[in-house]
């Protein structure tokens, strides 16, 4: 049952009934309620403040995870720009100065990264700063890595080059020469057998017996093996490519014939005076790039430091050519 309340009148002398009117009802209970708004908010908040909900435990832990994980990878990151970095030193300045090209300046590494960018990473608004940084770093050398991988291709193009190099490169004796007796006369100007003259001599004389066999210093293909009239006689004349090419004279008998591809050592011919020749030996030239030039620095697959001084005293005698 609802209390009800009396006062006592001072003009009538009598105890009345209590009312509250209608307006003042309304303002207690508006002021109730707003009361109650303030105290819920202020519990609400020191409540959010200082104690985490379910949710915000569950986000500040995978915030320390995720901060945790940040600074391992930044490690790892900084480890392999630290290879990267060794890589690219290695990459100028071993593997490629050993095929003697010129390294790569930073500044064409730098342009080649910016020019072939294919994916440009959109960043949203909403992204920390700590994956805008780890996602930069990443691109930057994935990019990097992307370029050098480029670069190793390079490099095995020149190895397998080096290979075809090495193989086409003339570097043995074109006869059998272990005792360094053969050598009859070197390049340079020499006093020519008939016209008893100075006039260039072209190549080395190898003299030797009739019918010794006579070997390809290199790689090559036979671009003519024949009969010459200009003074050669039988002669095989091997192009090497990269500029070499090398001219067997006076053979006896040719072996090798036109267009056939031979190796390093592979018997050609057999010695002989066939010619302008003045006794059985192999006249023996080596051309780069259509110049004669001196075979005795094309020895060096042969001979000990000690056999090429002295195969090099003996081809610097100043003396008459047999041819």
């Amino acid at each position: 049952m609802k209390k009800v309340k009396y006062f006592f009148n001072t003009h009538t002398l009598r105890y009345e009934k209590l009312t509250t009117p209608l307006r003042v009802r309304l303002l207690q209970v508006i002021g109730y309620i707003a009361a109650s708004i303030v105290t819920g908010i202020l519990i609400f908040a020191i409540t959010f403040r200082y104690i985490d909900s379910p949710k915000e435990k569950y986000m500040r832990q995978q915030n320390d995870d995720l901060k945790q994980n940040y600074s391992v990878l930044m490690e790892r990151v900084k480890q392999l720009e630290l290879q990267m970095d060794e890589i690219e030193n290695r990459d100028n300045n071993v593997y490629r100065s050993i095929f003697g090209s010129d390294p790569i300046p930073d500044s064409a590494r730098i342009k080649d990264i910016e020019t072939k960018k294919e994916v440009k990473l959109v960043q949203s608004m909403g992204e920390t700063e700590l994956v805008k940084s780890m996602i930069s770093q990443l691109n930057d050398l994935s990019l990097r890595l992307g370029f050098q991988a480029k670069s190793f291709v390079d490099i095995a193009d020149m190895v397998k080059n080096k290979e075809k190099l090495l193989a086409a490169t003339p570097s043995i004796q074109p006869i059998s020469n272990k005792n360094l007796n053969r050598v009859a006369s070197g390049f340079g100007y020499r006093i020519d057998p008939i016209y008893k003259d100075r006039r260039l001599h072209a190549g080395l004389d190898f003299t030797a017996p009739s019918g010794t066999p006579i070997y390809a210093t290199a790689d090559g293909v036979v671009r003519d093996a024949g009969f010459n009239t200009g003074g050669y006689g039988n002669r095989v004349v091997i192009n090497h490519g990269f500029g070499y090419q090398t001219t067997y004279s006076h053979m006896y008998r040719i072996k090798a014939r036109v267009g056939e591809r031979v190796k390093r050592g592979e018997v050609i011919g057999y010695v002989g005076s066939t010619g302008k020749s003045t006794g059985p030996h192999c006249h023996y030239e080596v051309h780069r790039n259509g110049v004669p030039v001196d075979p005795i620095y094309y020895f060096y697959n042969d001979l000990t430091p000690a056999q090429f001084d002295r195969i090099l005293k003996l081809a610097a005698v100043s003396n008459q050519s047999f041819d």
